[in-house]
């Protein structure tokens, strides 16, 4: 089936590439996610291909396309590329379109993004000088444990007394669940206590407006991060469904702007 006027927006993070494909309604139609890896642009044309093959679409249907993050310059079918921060803003504006405070946790960063009721970026803070509290901490600490990321989440919702690791960083949370494992403390209460310090470390970056909303691979992975985060800042937090796509669709949103004023 051919379909007319789709658009691309490409994320390529250090850890995980993400393509969408949006109709012209703004409509998500085809999507795919894979490891980046160590050839971003091989990366980025396969899940281009895995997302065209769901959308049931060809590579002629696109009309515009756009990529973002960490490695958006080794797109080679972008027209053009745009800052995470604008499009994690942009595709949240899309489902959530007020005033909001945006928390994105990613595999090597953390981004705290305030939106005005139009859309406009008032302020935002990014961590990149440290691991602790993004996806790359997660996997560190799932090592250690010797458990897979997908094991996290159910077992923290099963603690039933949360250890409070004392250290931020990294390095030395690792030393902390090493003598927490040595002590024979249950792995549940490990496990919590991992997602409680990151939720933690991503709530001391700044401060959040009234409406709440998270979005990264780690919230999609494990939702159960959210309701501890609701539980910390004692209110609802807005979640969209594809929460590790809002780059890439902010990035798509980029590329049909972009013909619109053509």
């Amino acid at each position: 089936m051919s379909l007319n006027k789709l658009y691309v927006g490409t994320d390529v993070g250090a850890s995980r590439t993400k393509v969408v494909i949006l109709d012209a309604g703004r409509k998500l139609i085809g999507w795919a996610v894979k490891k980046s890896g160590t050839d971003f642009a091989a990366t980025a044309q396969t899940c281009l291909e895995l997302a065209l093959k769901q959308a049931g679409a060809r590579e002629s249907d696109i009309v515009a396309s756009v990529s973002t993050g960490y490695g958006r310059n080794n797109v080679a079918f972008a027209g053009n590329s745009k800052t995470e921060i604008g499009c994690h803003a942009k595709g949240c504006f899309l489902y959530f379109p007020y005033s909001t405070t945006i928390i994105d946790i990613g595999g090597q960063d953390n981004k705290i993004i305030k939106l005005d009721d139009k859309g406009l970026r008032t302020n935002f803070k990014m961590n990149r000088k440290c691991a602790a509290g993004t996806g790359a901490f997660l996997e560190e600490m799932a090592m250690r444990l010797d458990v897979s990321l997908a094991e996290m989440d159910g077992l923290a919702r099963r603690s039933e007394n949360m250890v409070k690791l004392g250290s931020f960083c990294t390095v030395f949370s690792a030393t902390e669940v090493l003598e927490n494992i040595r002590q024979g403390v249950k792995l549940p209460d490990i496990v919590k206590g991992v997602f409680f310090s990151m939720a933690k470390r991503v709530l001391e970056m700044d401060s959040l407006t009234e409406k709440v909303v998270m979005t990264g691979g780690v919230v999609a992975h494990n939702p159960y991060m959210v309701q501890m985060t609701e539980e910390i800042i004692d209110r609802p937090i807005l979640v969209p469904e594809y929460p590790q796509f809002t780059g890439a669709i902010g990035a798509a949103l980029y590329g049909m702007e972009s013909k619109k004023r053509v």
